[in-house]
């Protein structure tokens, strides 16, 4: 990405928050309910809440959604990439994946926690079922759209399969992979959310959960907020994980 385009990225993101303000702050003005605080005290809320009541819960649902994409990545990309190089192996595992890539994610939640309890592996294993679908397809379809004749012209030159993996198919595969996630990202976030109101203390979602039981709209809002800043900087670190190994673009 050049230094314009990213100039005007960050010029967007600005105006775009700007924009979310101003139309909160004239919501809040019309319609002078408790329920909808101006931006101005939710902010300077958080900045009294963070260091004592809200800075665990975000490092909770941060590393849970961190460990979510690693994982759903790893498996994701090594399912995709066999399915992709492999005739056999797509035969084998695209009508599972076609199977089970519809159903609603949410309505495995109540297995999901019945299987693994309503710890951290119940969390992580949603995050993981949100996203690695999406990676796993277009993995293989990224492997499937690479000419032929790029891999005969590395295979008459002598290139070993590990070779020709990460001479062309990890560095083609790639952005299109860092975009599936991309776009899984949000509802990965909706879901934490979710799955953070059961058998927890800690996380965005119990924090927004427990304010709003408590009638604490202040609170509510300052975990929306953060909840939501948190999606955008998993938004900035993928695009900065893509400018870096993906600059041959």
């Amino acid at each position: 990405m050049s230094a314009l385009q990213s100039r005007e990225k960050r010029l967007g993101a600005l105006y775009s928050f700007v924009l979310v303000v101003i139309l909160w702050q004239a919501v809040s003005m019309l319609l002078k309910i408790p329920i909808i605080p101006t931006p101005v005290a939710v902010f300077a809320n958080i900045l009294q809440i963070f260091p004592s009541q809200m800075e665990i819960h975000l490092l909770y649902s941060l590393g849970r959604i961190l460990a979510g994409i690693a994982i759903s990545i790893l498996l994701g990309v090594a399912l995709g990439f066999l399915m992709g190089y492999f005739a056999r192996a797509d035969k084998f595992l695209s009508p599972l994946v076609y199977f089970t890539y519809p159903v609603p994610k949410i309505a495995l939640l109540p297995i999901v926690m019945l299987l693994f309890g309503l710890g951290e592996a119940s969390k992580l294993i949603m995050i993981v079922l949100i996203i690695v679908f999406q990676i796993i397809i277009t993995a293989r379809d990224a492997v499937k759209n690479i000419p032929q004749e790029i891999f005969r012209s590395l295979q008459s030159l002598g290139a070993s399969r590990r070779q020709i993996f990460s001479e062309i198919i990890i560095p083609a595969s790639l952005p299109e992979v860092l975009t599936a996630t991309r776009l899984a990202l949000g509802t990965a976030v909706s879901i934490l959310f979710f799955t953070e109101t059961f058998g927890t203390q800690y996380g965005m979602g119990y924090f927004v959960m427990d304010a709003w039981m408590r009638v604490n709209y202040l609170d509510m809002y300052a975990g929306i907020v953060m909840l939501s800043f948190l999606g955008f900087c998993l938004f900035i670190m993928l695009d900065m994980a893509e400018n870096y190994f993906c600059s041959w673009r």
